[in-house]
């Protein structure tokens, strides 16, 4: 085993996406729970004071990777002008996955 995997598995990651655009009011915090549950990914959606949304999502690499896809993908709610994403390690265990 090689780069602290376990069993050969990639230890969990998190996703904080910044979500620019009209995306405040339009449905965009419970479109995004429910693509994210559908993955697997625990997390939140949150409208920020600015108009924007962050996402902070926590799972598989592959699973956060479509979700971020999915973000910028033109099929989301309102409309998304940019997706600023970056990436860390799984710091705190979260449950389930909520709009805040």
């Amino acid at each position: 085993m090689t780069g602290g995997d376990a069993g050969g598995q990639r230890p969990p990651v998190r996703l904080t996406a910044w979500v620019h655009g009209h995306v405040q009011g339009v449905g965009f915090r419970w479109w995004t729970r429910s693509r994210a549950l559908e993955l697997g990914l625990t997390g939140y959606a949150s409208n920020r004071p600015d108009g924007r949304v962050l996402v902070v999502a926590q799972g598989p690499r592959p699973a956060c990777e479509n979700l971020l896809g999915l973000l910028s993908g033109g099929t989301t709610p309102g409309r998304v002008d940019n997706v600023v994403a970056d990436w860390s390690h799984d710091t705190e265990p979260m449950q389930g996955f909520r709009e805040r």
